[in-house]
C-alpha cells in the first residue's frame, strides 16, 4: 500500500513537475516575446523620437526664414510707405506750383486781352485820326 502510495505520489509529482516545466517554458517564452515586443516599442519610440526631433528642426528652420522674410517685407513695406509720403509731399508742391502758374497764366491771358483791346482802341483812334487829317488841308 505504501509503494503503490508512493508510486502514486511519485507520478504525480513527475506531472506536475513536468506540468511546472511546462509553465516555465510558456513562462519563459512569454517572457520572451515581452522582450522582444518591448526591444520593437524601443525601436519604434526611438525612430519616432527621432523624428519628431527632425519636424521639430525642420519647423524652427521654416519659422526661422518667415521671420527673416516678414522682417525684409516689413522693412520694405516701411520703405515704400516713406516713398509714398515723399511723394505726397511732391505731388502736393507740384499741385501748389501748378496753380500758381496757371494763375499766372489767367492774369497774363487778361493783361494780354486788355492790352489787345486797347491795341484795337489805338488803331481805330490811329485811322479816325487820319481820316480826320485827311479832310483837313
Amino acid at each position: 500500500l505504501i509503494s503503490s502510495a508512493t508510486k502514486s505520489l511519485r507520478m504525480e509529482t513527475e506531472i506536475l513537475e513536468k506540468k511546472l516545466q511546462d509553465a516555465q517554458m510558456k513562462l519563459a517564452e512569454k517572457d520572451g516575446d515581452k522582450e522582444k515586443e518591448i526591444q520593437s516599442l524601443k525601436r519604434l519610440i526611438s525612430e519616432l523620437e527621432f523624428q519628431l526631433t527632425m519636424e521639430k528642426s525642420n519647423n524652427e528652420s521654416f519659422l526661422d526664414k518667415l521671420r527673416k522674410e516678414i522682417k525684409h517685407k516689413s522693412e520694405e513695406l516701411e520703405k515704400l510707405t516713406q516713398e509714398k509720403t515723399q511723394l505726397i509731399h511732391s505731388l502736393s508742391r507740384v499741385q501748389e506750383e501748378n496753380s500758381l502758374l496757371q494763375d499766372t497764366v489767367r492774369r497774363e491771358c487778361e493783361e494780354r486781352f486788355e492790352l489787345t483791346a486797347a491795341l484795337g482802341r489805338a488803331r481805330e483812334q490811329v485811322l479816325e485820326l487820319r481820316r480826320l487829317s485827311g479832310a483837313l488841308p
